[in-house]
Order: C-alpha cells, then sequence, then structure tokens
C-alpha cells in the first residue's frame, strides 16, 4: 500500500509517487534546480513534474539563457 498520492507528471502523463509531505525523499528532490529555473517552470505548469521532465525543462532554460 502507497503512503503517497499517485499523482500523473503535468508534463509527460508519467505516473510518479507524489512525496510533497516527505520533500527530502519525493523523486523530484534529485533534481537541483536554480530559482530563475524554478520561476520558469511555475511559469509553464502548476502541479507535479517527473524527475525527467524537470530535468528537460532545466536543459530548455539554460539553452534558452545561452541564446539571449
Amino acid at each position: 500500500m502507497t503512503k503517497h498520492e499517485m499523482v500523473s507528471c503535468e508534463r509527460c502523463g508519467a505516473r510518479i509517487e507524489c512525496r510533497a509531505n516527505t520533500y527530502s525523499r519525493c523523486q523530484c528532490n534529485a533534481v537541483q534546480l536554480s530559482a530563475k529555473e524554478v520561476e520558469y517552470i511555475a511559469e509553464k505548469y502548476e502541479g507535479c513534474l517527473c524527475a525527467s521532465c524537470l530535468n528537460a525543462l532545466k536543459s530548455e532554460h539554460q539553452l534558452l539563457a545561452e541564446l539571449n
């Protein structure tokens, strides 16, 4: 039995276990984001995102920052 809520990644639809109440053990905690990256992602998404999508969006933000 799962202690945490199962949700779909807002970007890709993958099923992930949301551990917002135990953030230090949540899969998204593995992705280190700067304040600017968090702001960029928050402009596009409101819900949970899987670590894979967070990494992709981090790379996307970094690429856009290099182009500007």
